[in-house]
């Protein structure tokens, strides 16, 4: 189990079960009391789930009074951080079960509120995919909000692939219908708020992206000093994928470019170790091009296949018929968003979207010598 998985740990639910008891005076709430050996070997999405299905044992079955519990609980400063996110669940699903358009308007309303102590992005998923269209024009009011945790729910909220969030089929059906928050946050004077319109568009990206390069083209027609690095993390995908007019539309320019196979330090690397690879990059084009050079890892996967995901490398200016080499070292220490399999793996360098061939590695289970 790793780190993340005990933000949600017994003493959160004591804590949050104190604050609730004391937000709605007479309330016992037994089954989160209960709830506690349920955590055990969980994971961090299940452990929201085990707090939020307790929550709903145990509150009024009213949204209205699942609401005003919640708002009465701001009061209270320990009401923040990670507890936060099944209380959310609960008020979407309150009002949900009630069916009723002012519980799910009044809904909107509390978790524009509850944001702010941790975030209600994955609580109004729910909401958006019952009444996707209702539930837009109301964040869209948000774009203008005086608070940036709420202007950024808007914009991540309604994101086609947010992490850790359930899908919303109707918003990769509709990939326009957020183009109206996304013109009203990326112009936002935090990035906080910039960034996350960045991730959304770059979500589109998967979905239309002739859509997405319309957006960036008319953003950089009226750009301020952010509107450049908002596109260009907008983009991202785009150009890890090679597409000219992404390329074009950032500066990236150069179409004779041959990047060479990549040189591997060892072609065997221990578990928990390192690859490290070079890679030449040759301009045979008679002008100097600005080059987007980004590295792919074909990561060997549970079942026997590989799947490659692409990261940054950096960029450079070739002069005509000149090379350039560029080194990397790629880590396999243990991180929380991405499991390892021993067996062959293969790294591959870009540029432009120019792709090497492979150089093919192992991931060896066991210590090397």
């Amino acid at each position: 189990m790793g780190t993340m998985d005990e933000l949600i740990n017994s003493k959160v639910v004591n804590e949050l079960r104190s604050l609730l008891m004391s937000a709605g005076p007479g309330i016992e709430l037994p089954t989160l009391e209960r709830s506690h050996g349920a955590l055990d070997g969980q994971r961090l999405r299940q452990r929201v789930d085990v707090v939020r299905d307790a929550l709903l044992q145990d509150l009024p079955a009213g949204s209205s009074d699942v609401q005003r519990i919640m708002l009465d609980a701001l009061d209270d400063p320990r009401f923040t951080g990670w507890m936060v996110w099944p209380a959310t669940e609960v008020v979407a699903a309150r009002a949900l079960q009630s069916g009723s358009l002012t519980d799910f308007d009044a809904a909107l309303t509390v978790l524009s509120r509850l944001t702010g102590r941790l975030t209600a992005e994955f609580a109004i998923r729910d909401l958006i995919a019952a009444r996707p269209e209702r539930a837009l024009a109301t964040m869209q009011t948000w774009t203008n909000h005086h608070d940036e945790h709420v202007r950024r729910l808007a914009t991540e909220g309604s994101r086609a692939y947010l992490p850790w969030a359930r899908r919303v089929p109707w918003l990769v059906a509709n990939p326009a219908a957020t183009q109206g928050i996304l013109d009203a946050t990326y112009l936002d004077p935090t990035d906080y708020v910039r960034r996350s319109a960045a991730n959304h568009l770059n979500d589109l990206s998967r979905i239309d992206p002739q859509l997405v390069l319309a957006t960036a083209l008319r953003w950089s027609g009226k750009p301020d000093d952010t509107t450049p690095k908002v596109i260009r993390h907008g983009l991202r995908t785009l150009v890890k994928r090679g597409n000219p007019e992404a390329l074009a539309l950032l500066g990236y320019t150069g179409g004779q470019l041959v990047v060479r196979e990549p040189q591997l330090s060892h072609t065997a690397v221990a578990w928990d170790g390192t690859v490290e690879f070079s890679a030449e990059v040759v301009n045979q084009g008679p002008q100097p091009a600005n080059a987007a050079i980004d590295y792919s890892i074909g990561f060997q996967r549970a079942n026997g296949t590989v799947s490659a995901k692409t990261f940054k490398l950096t960029s450079r200016r070739i002069p005509p018929g000149e090379t350039v080499t560029v080194t990397k070292t790629h880590s396999f220490r243990p991180i929380t968003t991405r499991s390892y399999y021993p067996g062959q793996h293969y790294v591959v360098v870009q540029a432009n979207g120019v792709a090497s061939t492979p150089a093919h590695f192992v991931l060896d289970k066991q210590e090397l010598s």
